[in-house]
């Protein structure tokens, strides 16, 4: 990647999947990421498998600053975030749209960088991680395009970063980025994504309820993806999921997971009866 590419520029088409990922990843236009990052799988899901160049090893160096973010939303500390105000408000919608919003920015982000960080795995792991790219842009720009309608635009809210601080944690192991961010940070959308439809239903924001139910279905496909590339490591490693688990949640100060859990959603998306008995007997 030249050193003096700008964060926007559209990546060149002739570098390969895994670092056309990393130059979507560095984009700060929101819009253009989510148009870049699907157009991305696309191309990629008709290359072969040696086109997706899965031992290249690629430099991050350059200048550019990861992960690209516009200037606005302005992030706070995660207590500093407004409180949450009456969904029978345009106001108070736009607010809880535009905190959807951002965590679907950052799932993006999450997916693109999975991508292009970690040399060496299957080639249907990048195509994995390229279609929960395609499919967070999805849902980025369908929640951008209602929060237009609320008088509002991705932004105008202040936000936190508590999603991509796991992942620079996670940054050095695979298998830690598997355990902690789709089976721990991105699971617990399953778990809240019923309670905010019924919620946005009941306010009669009819068309919301129905984004979050896209979300829902695809989230579960994106924490499937994450917990079979989670045991698929292990194997390799020769290590016992569920002790294994405990023990990363613990090192990396994984965030306390609370109930109710959604435990439909989560045995679709590939928890077993072990996980679900382990995560429920240590909630907080």
């Amino acid at each position: 990647m030249p050193e003096k590419t700008p964060a926007t520029a559209l990546p060149d088409p002739s570098l390969s999947p895994r670092h056309r990922a990393l130059v979507v990843l560095c984009m700060t236009d929101p819009r253009e990421k989510a148009g870049a990052a699907r157009a991305l799988y696309r191309d990629a899901m008709a290359l072969s498998d040696g086109a997706l160049r899965a031992d290249e090893a690629i430099d991050a160096d350059g200048g550019h600053i990861i992960p690209g973010r516009p200037e606005r939303p302005v992030l706070v500390a995660p207590q500093s975030v407004e409180r949450r105000r009456s969904l029978h408000t345009a106001a108070g919608r736009a607010a809880m749209i535009h905190a959807l919003c951002h965590i679907e920015f950052n799932a993006i982000n999450l997916a693109l960088d999975a991508v292009w960080r970690f040399a060496g795995m299957p080639p249907a792991y990048y195509r994995d991680w390229l279609r929960v790219a395609d499919e967070e842009a999805l849902h980025f720009t369908l929640l951008a395009d209602h929060l237009g309608t609320l008088g509002a635009a991705y932004g105008d809210f202040p936000a936190h970063n508590s999603l991509w601080e796991m992942t620079g944690k996670t940054a050095g192991d695979v298998l830690a980025r598997m355990a902690l961010v789709p089976r721990t940070l991105e699971a617990r959308g399953l778990d809240a994504s019923p309670p905010v439809r019924a919620r946005l239903a009941g306010a009669g924001d009819h068309a919301a309820a129905a984004i979050i139910d896209i979300i829902l279905r695809d989230e579960v496909g994106h924490v499937a993806i994450g917990n079979h590339w989670y045991r698929w490591l292990c194997a390799q490693r020769k290590l016992e999921p569920v002790a294994t688990y405990a023990q990363l949640a613990e090192q990396y100060r994984a965030p306390k997971l609370r109930g109710p859990f959604n435990l439909e959603a989560r045995r679709a998306a590939g928890f077993d009866e072990d996980e679900l008995a382990w995560l429920e007997a240590s909630a907080g």
